[in-house]
């Protein structure tokens, strides 16, 4: 049995087998079976009813070969104009991962945060926000569970680095300027599963979870896959409570020429008294102890999700193949919260205030394309036509606290809960028991690309462009009246990449793409406006890269440089424009593969220089953007040890100092954070046990782990502190 090992980023590692990939080739047909017969049908668990399947692994076991570039479809890395990061569940497996924040503690160019005053999982890629409930589920936005998604839901998370509105359109949160992030859904494995996964955390925290495969019929061409899981109990910070239910089932069949595929899923996440994000009116305060909680007894933020997917792919000729998808998400939110805000910064003191939200969205979403292959004398063609569409309501209703609480970041002070029933304490938005509607988001877009291969195919050169409209409406708390006016505009994103192909070791690549975004509204502000009222037209984002990539066979490698230019609303004689610029220019560089047989290897480093060029105000002209390093890096080392099933891996993150303001005058420090694990497994007769232990954080570093997770704001979240967790993972 092959002995799984994943790389970088912390933690420990698996116990796959080829079974748990769905890679492995069907039994051959039966000798007696007459040459006649039906073709046989070769199965592979493709996440998305696709004939391309999910990319191969590469050496290591930790990333794929590959990755999804939006509607061009899975392509090799080394044929990829674009970045694209492709994290296998056997890294998510062996480095305990529970969220998408935790599988991409594993990747240089990424850092997590948090969502403006909550708990929703927030990711700067190439130093721009992207918020968890933009986060793609196999190509379509929106779908996943808004604050929070589970590993356990999920066969693989790619990161494309970059803007990508022709790639997979405009994000309907108004992200993914600097990347995009996409979920592959599981898929039943060639061979039966039954797996069982039973671990303990800090604090007491406790998990169980299920994953179950199976494909019928005599050539398997029917699947389905069941995970169901539960995590619950206290957490590495004092009087902290998460608690996780979730089901999901992922369905496929395919005959020669049409595939089908289905998921349905349930996620139920609970968290009581968590420690929440920290503001700023003085200097930056030195860090809390890890473990400390300063939330108030009475908080709390709840999520519910129902979502699914429906996808089906057709073959209508030998080079032509036609496809559609359909999603829709149905969720139900409510908390009460109480985030402090500093107001000196020698003794800890802050005040806070409760608010409340409610809230229930509704997402319908869907894609239909047309993709083919063709030949024009010696120049080959991949082409490829899509139109999409795009629907969010969103309920919403709030109460806000006036009277604010007297507490401490170090030693915090316990209130009763506010009243909201007596006026004038509070102020309420709608009704927070029956919310009413206060948002529609309806996107559509039409594409169309074509990739041409030249010079024996060494050559390749991608054309493309999208069609984008926004159309967003608002709507009054309470009445749902609609507050006019309507944003309703349009933009053309074009693209064009180029890839050359020096063998199999090496290939470059350049690319200009744009990424889009909704304009700002002009709104109320101390001086007149010209225009007050007026909304913007989308901000097109502008990005150029170049890049080298490496394959020596069993380790790989890339370097990209890049610059983005944002858009950003500024007052020029008293008129509300768009004239003002973010600049975003670096370096990344990533390593992943073996280093030598046993010695797996994952990690690099990225260099950034994010700046407002021109914001309107000379104090803050040059200055870095909030929360954005200039250097950030992670290696992580896995090593096979000589006793057959053990092995241990280690981590080190770094991300350097940031700013928590716009002046920047509020410098947060920089940290370093090391984690390491083990894992052994063992054949018991026909049974696989893995055992696996990881500590995060090993040397307990107080640190402020982010700054800033919404534009324009710089509050900070205390990292965790020093975590256990163990596990025991039986395949049967």
């Amino acid at each position: 049995m092959r002995l799984p090992i994943n790389g970088l980023v912390a933690t420990v590692l698996a116990a796959p087998i080829a079974a748990a990939h769905g890679q492995a080739t069907p039994p051959p047909a039966a000798a007696s079976a007459p040459q006649e017969a039906m073709q046989r049908i070769v199965v592979t668990a493709s996440a998305d009813a696709s004939a391309q399947g999910l990319s191969p692994a590469y050496p290591g076991g930790q990333v794929a070969r590959g990755g999804r570039a939006g509607i061009l479809g899975t392509r090799d890395n080394m044929e990829t104009p674009f970045s694209i990061t492709a994290y296998t569940n056997e890294l998510i497996q062996d480095r305990q991962a529970k969220s998408v924040g935790d599988v991409l503690q594993n990747d240089p160019g990424v850092r997590t945060a948090r969502g403006f005053g909550n708990f929703q999982e927030a990711y700067f890629i190439r130093g721009f926000i992207l918020s968890s409930d933009d986060v793609a589920y196999n190509g379509l936005y929106s779908l996943l569970p808004r604050q929070y998604i589970a590993t356990e839901l999920f066969e693989r998370v790619e990161v494309l680095r970059g803007a990508s509105a022709f790639l997979i359109g405009a994000n309907p949160g108004g992200g993914g300027i600097g990347g995009a992030i996409n979920l592959l859904p599981k898929r039943a494995t060639n061979e039966p599963l039954n797996r069982v996964v039973l671990g303990v955390g800090s604090g007491g925290q406790g998990s169980a979870a299920a994953d179950l495969s199976r494909r019928f019929g005599p050539d398997g061409a029917t699947g389905v896959r069941v995970n169901l899981a539960y995590r619950g109990g206290n957490t590495a910070v004092d009087d902290e409570k998460a608690q996780l239910a979730l089901a999901a089932v992922g369905f496929d069949w395919r005959s020669r020429d049409v595939r089908l595929s289905a998921d349905l899923g349930w996620q139920d996440n609970r968290l009581k008294e968590t420690r929440p994000n920290v503001s700023l009116r003085t200097p930056v305060p030195r860090v809390p102890d890890g473990s400390r909680n300063f939330a108030q007894p009475w908080s709390y933020s709840n999520e519910k999700d129902l979502f699914g997917t429906l996808r089906a792919e057709w073959d209508l000729a030998k080079d032509i193949t036609a496809w559609a998808a359909y999603g829709l998400r149905r969720s139900e939110e409510a908390n009460s919260l109480a985030n402090p805000t500093v107001t000196d910064a020698t003794t800890g003191a802050a005040t806070t205030s409760r608010f409340d939200n409610t809230r229930e969205d509704r997402v319908d979403t869907g894609e239909l394309g047309l993709r083919g292959k063709l030949r024009t004398g010696s120049v080959g063609h991949e082409w490829v036509a899509t139109a999409a569409y795009f629907k969010a309501e969103r309920d919403n209703a709030f109460g806000f606290g006036f009277f604010p609480l007297a507490t401490n970041i170090y030693t915090p002070t316990a209130h009763p809960q506010p009243s909201f029933s007596e006026p004038p304490g509070a102020f309420l938005g709608g009704d927070l028991a029956d919310p009413r509607l206060t948002g529609i988001t309806r996107m559509t877009s039409l594409a169309i690309g074509d990739t041409l291969s030249m010079l024996d195919d060494s050559l390749l050169v991608t054309l493309g462009l999208r069609r984008q409209t926004i159309d967003l409406s608002n709507f009054a708390y309470g009445t749902a009246a609609l507050i006019p006016p309507r944003y309703d505009q349009s933009r053309n994103s074009p693209a064009l990449a180029i890839v050359f192909r020096g063998g199999k070791e090496w290939s470059v690549y350049a690319n200009y793409i744009e990424g889009l975004t909704q304009g700002d509204t002009a709104g109320s502000v101390t001086l007149p406006l010209v225009n007050a009222g007026q909304m913007l037209p989308p901000y097109a984002s502008k990005q150029t890269e170049v890049g080298a990539k490496m394959d020596l066979g069993r380790l790989g490698g890339s370097v990209a440089v890049f610059s983005t230019s944002r858009p950003r609303s500024l007052i020029v004689n008293n008129v509300f424009t768009s004239e003002g610029e973010d600049v975003h220019k670096g370096v990344e560089l990533n390593v992943y593969g073996e280093a030598t047989r046993g010695l797996r290897v994952l990690g690099g480093a990225t260099w950034l220089d994010a700046k407002q060029k021109s914001t309107g105000v000379p104090a803050t002209d040059g200055k870095r953007v909030i929360g954005v390093p200039e250097a950030q890096a992670n290696l992580g080392v896995e090593w096979e040890l000589p006793m057959p099933g053990l092995a241990v891996d280690g981590r080190v993150v770094y991300t350097g100092s940031s700013y928590a303001d716009a002046l920047n005058l509020l410098k947060v420090p920089g940290w370093t954070r090391f984690d390491v694990g083990v894992r052994f497994l063992l054949d018991i007769g026909s049974t696989a046990l893995t055992l696996r232990a990881r500590i995060d954080n090993l040397f307990d570093r107080d640190h402020w782990a982010s700054v800033g997770g919404y534009p324009g704001d710089g509050y900070l979240v205390v990292g965790q502190p020093r975590t256990f967790n163990l596990s025991a993972s039986v395949d049967f």
